[in-house]
């Protein structure tokens, strides 16, 4: 970035003190990311159907050069390694598709064609990734689809590498863990909006690559933009235990709900002595509550099933690959590997509770959590993806909420109300100004940061501490270890100067993701739209008649809230108007914009009552804002 500030002599330090405090001379993963390389793709960009790039990892070449100052060198070094790209061989029959997205293909050999795990994001990438395996490996079809938990970036380009028809035709089964399709569709629907404009922060997507913007997320590069899609699970693991026989290869699931993703299983190939992690262990700290938001992930049973992955699959394993980075190979690194990710989860919340029930409350313990020796020198316990610091507080607030117990805390000011008596007890704008210029030049950006905000917050009209506040964002982000603080923190620089980018990473929503929505999901996400105060005296009653369900779904609007229900009884007043139509049609015109007077003209929608009532309900619905303000009022 042009207008970027340079690295201080603070920064500087900082890095001269971290090249001789890890063990930079350990090259171990250098050869493991580069072991079983078979092919990169002539470029490292795809396009779509519309000849836009949906996805560029030539855009980090520069991760091949000397680390710059204004990057964390243990950061540069994990950028560098995840940045890779190409066909891999895991093992026998075993190859995964890497640097195509932000996450993993695996592609598994079977008697007639390939099993495929995670098919990444969108279908561009998959497909792509599915040509370069198919250049080397001969042109298997597709038999078989595995989505390892609800995450996105696990399942969204399953068009990419087969079609609804096939799957329709019973041609391959897609496997998923129990809970899978109410996740993967329901995850971002709450609060879709508010995780989606913050994950533009923490993966940095409006940042320029470079080494003063974005060098990654720490699990991989970027989110690729295009086509999204979701086909719903045919076969869904409920068991620890059970065994599936796809084209002749032999799966063995361990089902880990509530872990990274709230469904998710790890995959054990006996056959092949080959353990798959999907997410619960990788080259990283995970988070146990991400910076864009979502439910607080168990931290203690995220421990005991990599305990179990340990006992019953590691030992009997020769390599271990996962949905992100690179595999680990030989049965006693494989075990130590998992091992070392259990005791750094497991220590997280454990000392956390320990401290907790001291008195300590969580910024506090979070501000001097030291890991034992060996996590702390440990390459993939590092925290280039998730924090010491996020992960401890995360903990906190699982058990005790936001509340820390204080009074004082228990009714605080809301943000401008609270930074414009901050200011007045500072002494005033001039005087405050001083202070956080004093504290940035003293390399104590914490601090100048904290003043800058309730100045920003007070007048944000202010030129002068929003300039500050983007040059002490930048020197956060340049010793930055974690890669979701370093976008976050050049996030915050760039909308200080430039203003909101608001939400750059939407994809393009296919209707088999739309149809996955069941008919309370497609309500309730109208429920959270509805202006409260807008909505007071209104009063209404909706009978929607599912046809192809053979059910009657019942939606009342009362002081302001939307309540909704299936119902058979006859004895129910009537309502003012009713709805007749299928799941499908549902979904098309209260979701994917078809016009709804059309579809009832053309007779499929059969409206009984007064469809004013729909009209006077959409009337009160808010549309979400994507590029609200996060670093100013």
């Amino acid at each position: 970035m042009t207008d970027s500030v340079d690295p201080s002599a603070h920064i500087r330090a900082l890095h001269e003190q971290l090249l001789t405090a890890l063990p930079f001379a350990d090259t171990t993963d250098f050869a493991d990311v580069a072991e079983g390389f078979i092919a990169a793709p002539a470029t490292g960009t795809i396009t779509g159907a519309d000849g836009n790039v949906v996805w560029d990892n030539d855009a980090y070449g520069f991760l091949t050069g000397e680390c710059p100052p204004s990057v964390n060198p243990s950061l540069w070094r994990q950028a560098g390694l995840s940045a890779r790209q190409g066909l891999y061989r895991v093992t026998e029959g075993v190859f995964q598709i890497r640097g195509f997205d932000i996450s993993n293909m695996t592609l598994i050999e079977g008697d007639t064609g390939v099993v495929i795990i995670d098919p990444l994001t969108v279908s561009e990438t998959a497909a792509a990734g599915l040509a370069l395996y198919r250049e080397h490996r001969g042109d298997r079809p597709v038999t078989g689809v595995i989505y390892t938990h609800s995450h996105a970036d696990h399942f969204g380009g399953v068009l990419g590498v087969t079609t609804v028809a096939d799957v329709e035709a019973g041609k391959l089964p897609i496997i998923a863990p129990e809970g899978f399709a109410e996740h993967a569709v329901a995850e971002n629907v709450f609060a879709g909006t508010a995780m989606a404009r913050r994950a533009a922060y923490q993966f940095g997507s409006a940042l320029p690559r470079g080494e003063r913007g974005t060098v990654g997320t720490g699990l991989g590069t970027y989110i690729p933009t295009g086509s999204f899609s979701l086909v719903p699970p045919t076969v869904d693991v409920t068991v620890t235990g059970q065994q599936e026989i796809v084209d002749g290869v032999r799966i063995v699931f361990q089902l880990t709900p509530g872990t990274e993703a709230p469904a998710e299983m790890n995959i054990y190939l006996p056959d092949r002595r080959a353990l798959c992690m999907a997410e619960n262990a990788i080259h990283t700290m995970h988070n146990i509550l991400t910076p864009r938001g979502a439910l607080v992930r168990d931290a203690h049973i995220w421990a005991k099933y990599l305990t179990e992955a340990v006992r019953d699959y590691a030992r009997h394993s020769d390599v271990v690959f996962s949905s992100h980075l690179w595999p680990t190979w030989g049965t006693e690194r494989v075990v130590e590997f998992i091992e070392l990710q259990r005791d750094m989860y497991g220590y997280l919340h454990d000392q956390t509770l320990r401290r907790l029930n001291q008195g300590e409350v969580g910024t506090e313990i979070a501000e001097d959590f030291p890991l034992p020796p060996a996590l702390e020198n440990t390459w993939h316990t590092r925290g280039y993806y998730g924090t010491i610091s996020h992960n401890v507080k995360a903990v906190y607030q699982r058990y005790m909420g936001w509340y820390d117990g204080n009074p004082a805390h228990l009714w605080e000011h809301p943000p401008v109300a609270s930074a414009r008596r901050h200011v007045e007890l500072g002494g005033g704008r001039d005087a405050m100004l001083v202070k956080a210029r004093a504290a940035y030049d003293e390399g104590d950006y914490r601090w100048a940061a904290q003043i800058l905000n309730y100045l920003i917050f007070a007048d944000d009209t202010d030129t002068a501490p929003r300039d500050l506040q983007a040059a002490t964002f930048e020197q956060l982000a340049y010793g930055a270890e974690a890669a979701t603080w370093r976008n976050n923190f050049l996030s915050a620089a760039y909308e200080l100067r430039n203003g909101s980018f608001g939400t750059p990473t939407t994809s393009t929503a296919s209707p088999t993701l739309l149809s996955g929505l069941d008919v309370e999901q497609v309500f309730d996400g109208m429920a959270l739209l509805v202006n409260g105060p807008k909505a007071w005296s209104l009063r209404s009653t909706m009978d929607w008649r599912i046809t192809d369900q053979d059910r009657v779904h019942r939606v009342e609007l009362r002081n302001g809230l939307l309540v909704h229900y299936d119902h058979t009884d006859e004895d129910l007043p009537a309502a003012d108007v009713s709805f007749a139509l299928t799941h499908p049609t549902l979904i098309r015109v209260l979701l994917a914009g078809d016009d709804f007077a059309a579809a009832a003209a053309s007779g499929d929608i059969e409206i009984t009552g007064d469809p004013g009532k729909l009209i006077e309900l959409v009337g009160v619905l808010d549309e979400p804002d994507r590029s609200f303000a996060i670093v100013t009022p």
